[in-house]
């Protein structure tokens, strides 16, 4: 479905009612959580919901921090969280790890103070604000909703309830890549005007695998890992990752893959962590973005995780590439640590000793959530944050789907004079997740 009456098709069976999602934007220090009181030792206490290959990945940085302890993981799959407890056993040296099918049995213990969630992404926000709402501070796997209306309902629990949250975009947290912002920002490439994101190429696919024999409910419940997202029969394949790129299960006709931490980026990098671009027009090779001060933000397409870049890019520098373009020069980094500049004399900016941290690696990300656990500070991926980036994303990959450009209004984040654009702005969600 790459034209736009096949994908308008697609959606006319999907659309919900328009609604205004418009949110005040003061946030008193309370709504922070700077009132709440920090773990009563110095140790924190985590619970993983969700132990798949990232999962796995996270903890092998979380489990080096000394303050902090697993005590439990949740997983639908008998396979995962059996895997996830012999995981947390050996490192311990013990059988204390608890492990549970339902998620909801790990938030009911109080002595869990926080909780890493790193399901698929139908459930990062109903479990995130399920966590908030009994009382755990919250670091989520990107991308942290599924739409535009479950960004705004998160941020909204994470205001009321004062609980940390932290997005797992962490590339905030990578040397190269704060580089390459800070240097955008000290005027030494000139006012940016231009800013490059490489995303995956959007997709909009709503196959149905063949119908399988469903496993019994303690081998896998399968109605709670679909959870929110619509009923579909059972095939392995869909717990295998299948689900990834169809639309009842990724996020944004999979842009958020990459977008969710390249256009991070690229908002911090002008310090547009409080809006969103105002128009959003969509090609055949990228999603061009205006923001309303003129900036140019170009979503760039790549068919697959290490494809070809279009003639925009014109190094390798890894995954997740971004570039920063200014009237006297531009800077670009990626994944594999490096950076490139232009003129060559700003090389000299480049400190000899930067360091090349893979972009994958959430060692200092997790580690400033749970320096903000304790001190009751924002992450530097807080849930406004990451509203606003995954917010612009969203916006983005509706303009892909309806293949019209849209202007946007940041502020009430509305879609202006589209009413099939805001009907877009939510999904159904499946009772009783609802």
């Amino acid at each position: 479905m790459s034209d736009s009456s096949s994908r308008r098709r697609f959606l006319q069976t999907t659309l919900v009612a328009p609604t205004s999602f418009g949110m005040p934007w003061f946030v008193s220090p309370q709504a922070w959580g700077s009132q709440a009181a920090p773990p009563p030792s110095g140790q924190i206490t985590l619970g993983v919901i969700g132990v798949g290959p990232r999962a796995t990945y996270d903890l092998q940085s979380i489990l080096q921090l000394a303050d902090v302890r697993c005590l439990a993981v949740a997983d639908a799959q008998a396979s995962r969280r059996k895997a996830g407890k012999a995981l947390l056993d050996q490192h311990y040296g013990n059988q204390d790890c608890a492990a549970y099918s339902d998620f909801r049995d790990l938030l009911n213990r109080e002595d869990i103070d926080t909780v890493l969630i790193a399901t698929g992404d139908r459930w990062h926000a109903p479990a995130s604000i399920m966590a908030a709402e009994a009382g755990k501070d919250v670091y989520s796997e990107k991308p942290c909703a599924m739409t535009i209306e479950l960004c705004q309902r998160l941020c909204k629990v994470f205001d009321r309830t004062g609980r940390v949250f932290q997005a797992g975009t962490q590339r905030r947290s990578v040397p190269n890549f704060q580089f390459a912002v800070q240097l955008a920002k000290s005027g030494k490439l000139g006012k940016i005007h231009t800013m490059y994101a490489s995303v995956y190429e959007p997709v909009l696919d709503n196959t149905w695998l063949p119908r399988e024999d469903t496993p019994p409910k303690e081998v896998l419940d399968w109605n709670l890992w679909l959870g929110p997202a619509p009923w579909r029969p059972y095939n392995h394949r869909y717990v295998e990752g299948a689900w990834r790129g169809l639309w009842d299960f990724d996020s944004g006709a999979r842009l958020l893959d990459w977008g969710a931490h390249t256009v991070d980026l690229c908002q911090w990098a002008i310090g547009a962590d409080d809006t969103t671009p105002v128009e959003f027009e969509p090609t055949p090779a990228n999603i061009i973005c205006h923001y309303a001060n003129g900036v140019k933000l170009i979503l760039e397409f790549l068919k697959t995780p290490f494809g070809d870049r279009s003639p925009q890019f014109i190094t390798r520098l890894g995954t997740c590439p971004v570039r920063f373009v200014g009237e006297e020069g531009w800077v670009e980094t990626g994944d594999n640590g490096e950076v490139e500049v232009h003129p060559p004399s700003l090389r000299k900016e480049v400190p000899e000793g930067l360091t090349r941290v893979k972009g994958l690696d959430v060692t200092a990300h997790a580690r400033n959530f749970f320096d903000c656990v304790k001190t009751r500070q924002r992450p530097v991926c807080n849930h406004w944050v990451m509203r606003r980036s995954h917010v612009a994303c969203h916006a983005a990959a509706l303009a892909w789907v309806l293949n019209r450009k849209l202007r946007f209004d940041p502020e009430r984040e509305e879609f202006l004079g589209d009413e099939e654009a805001n009907s877009l702005r939510a999904r159904p969600e499946r009772d009783p997740w609802a």
